[in-house]
């Protein structure tokens, strides 16, 4: 640096030779913070293969190449949605002075006003919520009817909620010039922009779509008492799956700090660290333990399943607040998120709701407790070292916060109910949402993807040979 901001013993070179070096600090610094944006936008990129793990492990056999397919299709949908759409609508012509629904400005990237690196982090969170959906709604429905939600969810109804929380025009917005109740809503990194809108998603497009065949129902379409189990069919993918995503946590939460050098990001990039860590833990021990000690005494066992999604409910409840609460409050949130979690669970299993994987239950559940939980736990210091103002939770005497954490969790459910609830009927209208009744008993693998993920070399001929007669005998009963 000196060979271009070198000093010399004239004044005025030294003031310039000063100037220069405060300018070379501030490009270092933009530098630095344009690496760690991109870094963690990789990890929570990332996360896509960590969903689709879980996905495959949570599905039948007969229907692990069709989910994770349409995992990789969740983001290069929200790839091409949210660069031609979602970006603008989101960010686009942002101004604190001002209050706006929707953002009209540098759609296609066409002004670059950010930078590119922002664009590539706020896509990957985008394509998060994208793909809570597909777990949700697996084993039946159709990749033309995924391919069209999975574009309008990124290419519109998510931006509208980024836009209103995270914008510096929203009407949620903490940095906004004028935040609702003088405080706004504080996400940070997306309980509710994330979570919520793709539980919320997921939900309507279970309830439009319906259960899978067997399920709830029998062949006379009697309700089955208790409901038929539809395990998974690898623990281990599920596994794998979910210590992808909460190694990709570390990019959602740390990362959404967006820089590394300006003063106190890195004490709160590291807080966001420790409590993403303990509530993970904290929801993990307390599902698994509440599932143990719920169950019949002389049956009782350890549930993997509970103890995973209590671990990803936990990192889903601490993601709004990670940043603004002190490491002790990780533990009751995180706790608080694995009991959401399993009551969710239970909750749609007696309304005869089918969902796959629980993302119900993990993300919108959560979402919704995420938000609450910074009403109640916020530290008003904290706050301040990541907002810049004071407001603090219920338990430290203010109640705004809450209030406008309450107000954001109303319109993040009504706005993507109004969207995508007519949406998804509109597909299931057309014929486009579900696969045929064929296509789900022989399991999609090999109706759609010319063979199950697992098969052998020998047995691709039979395998079809079987969908062959299956189809037949279908027709010939039909006749």
């Amino acid at each position: 640096r000196m060979s271009t901001c070198s000093l010399a013993d004239n004044s005025n070179d030294a003031a310039a030779a000063i100037d220069c070096l405060i300018a070379q600090q501030a490009k270092d610094h933009a530098s630095l913070d344009t690496f760690y944006h991109i870094f963690a936008a990789a990890l929570v990129f990332f996360m896509q293969a960590g969903f689709a793990m879980l996905c495959a492990g949570s599905v039948r056999a007969k229907n692990a190449k069709n989910i994770m397919l349409k995992n990789l299709l969740d983001a290069c949908g929200a790839a091409l949605g949210f660069y031609a759409l979602g970006w603008g609508f989101a960010y686009g012509g942002q101004d604190a002075d001002k209050t706006t629904f929707i953002g009209d400005y540098d759609f296609f990237l066409h002004a670059n006003v950010d930078g590119h690196h922002a664009f590539f982090f706020q896509f990957a969170f985008a394509a998060t919520a994208a793909t809570i959906v597909a777990g949700t709604i697996a084993e039946r429905c159709s990749m033309v009817a995924y391919l069209c939600y999975s574009t309008i969810l990124t290419a519109f109804t998510y931006p509208i909620v980024a836009h209103a929380i995270w914008s510096k025009s929203g009407f949620l917005s903490a940095f906004n010039n004028d935040p609702l109740f003088g405080s706004g809503v504080v996400d940070f990194a997306g309980s509710g922009v994330v979570h919520l809108t793709g539980g919320v998603s997921a939900l309507l497009a279970a309830l439009v779509l319906g259960p899978r065949m067997g399920r709830f129902y029998d062949d006379k379409g009697e309700v089955l008492n208790p409901p038929k189990e539809m395990p998974g069919h690898s623990t281990a993918l599920q596994m794998l799956g979910t210590f992808i995503l909460w190694t990709g946590w570390y990019g959602f939460n740390p990362g959404s700090t967006l820089g590394i050098s300006y003063d106190g990001a890195a004490e709160v990039a590291s807080l966001s660290a420790v409590t993403t860590t303990i509530a993970a833990a904290s929801g993990c021990v307390t599902a698994m333990a509440t599932r143990y000690f719920a169950s019949d005494p002389l049956a009782r066992q350890y549930d993997l399943t509970a103890a995973m999604n209590g671990a990803l409910g936990g990192l889903v409840g601490i993601t709004a607040g990670c940043s603004v609460v002190q490491p002790w409050a990780a533990v009751p949130i995180g706790a608080i998120a694995g009991l959401v979690y399993l009551g969710a669970s239970n909750l749609l299993i007696k309304l005869r709701i089918d969902d796959t994987v629980d993302a119900v239950p993990v993300h919108m559940a959560n979402g919704i407790w995420g938000l609450i939980a910074v009403g109640l736990f916020c530290d008003p210091e904290l706050k301040n070292a990541a907002y810049g103002s004071k407001h603090g939770g219920l338990f430290y005497g203010e109640g705004t916060l809450l209030g406008a954490e309450c107000v954001c969790i109303l319109f993040i459910v009504g706005w993507v109910t109004v969207v995508m609830g007519p949406f998804f009927m509109m597909l299931r209208k057309l014929g486009w949402f579900r696969v045929s009744i064929e296509d789900e008993l022989v399991g999609l693998d090999v109706s759609k993807h010319g063979g199950s993920a697992y098969e052998l070399a020998e047995n691709k001929d039979s395998q079809k040979q079987a969908y062959s007669d299956f189809i037949k005998n279908a027709d010939d009963n039909a006749i």
